[in-house]
């Protein structure tokens, strides 16, 4: 499952996700919010593929009509609005048990720099493993977090029980300004999942 499957899966299962929409030329976006825009290919390989994480509307705009021309019949580009992360993470969906991983702000802290502010197994039911500062995630963002894996599991079943594990990225976050600068409402989202042999 690709990055592209996976935007489409989250949708599926009723996972809340951003909210992406398919680039097409002529296509104006907002100059009062920042923009993300990623690449997606149909098939194959999909990882370091270009992207631009909040920007403003006219470089995302650019950005993404070039992208149009060299994805070519393979792809397509999606866009949405930035984000600020409070809190993110990944979160491992195996049959007998879910393992979150969370991090301060951007999960480029965990993904990248292997930062994490805490660990929580669960047997879907309890916590049964807690490192790291156990203060972290509130319990009510705990449970949030396994009612939503524990979807996943019950989605993905067959595939669980062949051995195979899912993967989600998620984030409390806030909408975005111009300048980065959180606003509204905190939210989870959920922006990848993937199957894992």
């Amino acid at each position: 499952m690709n990055k592209l499957e996976g935007f489409y899966e989250l949708n599926k299962v009723g996972l809340p996700s951003v909210p992406w929409k398919k680039f097409a030329n002529g296509i104006t976006l907002d100059e009062n919010v920042l923009w993300t825009v990623r690449s997606a290919v149909l098939v194959g390989d999909d990882m370091n593929l270009p992207r631009k994480v909040g920007v403003s509307a006219g470089e995302a705009k650019n950005f993404a009509e070039n992208l149009i021309n060299s994805l070519s019949d393979n792809g397509m580009v999606l866009y949405y609005p930035f984000f600020v992360a409070e809190k993110s993470g990944m979160i491992e969906v195996s049959i007998n048990k879910v393992i979150i991983e969370a991090v301060r702000n951007d999960l480029w802290n965990l993904v990248t720099l292997n930062n994490r502010d805490v660990t929580v197994i669960s047997d879907y039911n309890s916590v049964t493993e807690l490192f790291g500062n156990e203060d972290f995630l509130e319990s009510s963002e705990i449970s949030e977090l396994l009612k939503y894996s524990n979807r996943v599991k019950m989605k993905y079943k067959n595939l669980l029980i062949e051995g195979q594990s899912l993967f989600l990225e998620w984030s409390y976050s806030f909408c975005s300004d111009i300048n980065k600068n959180p606003i509204g409402d905190r939210s989870l989202v959920f922006y990848e999942i993937r199957s894992v042999s």
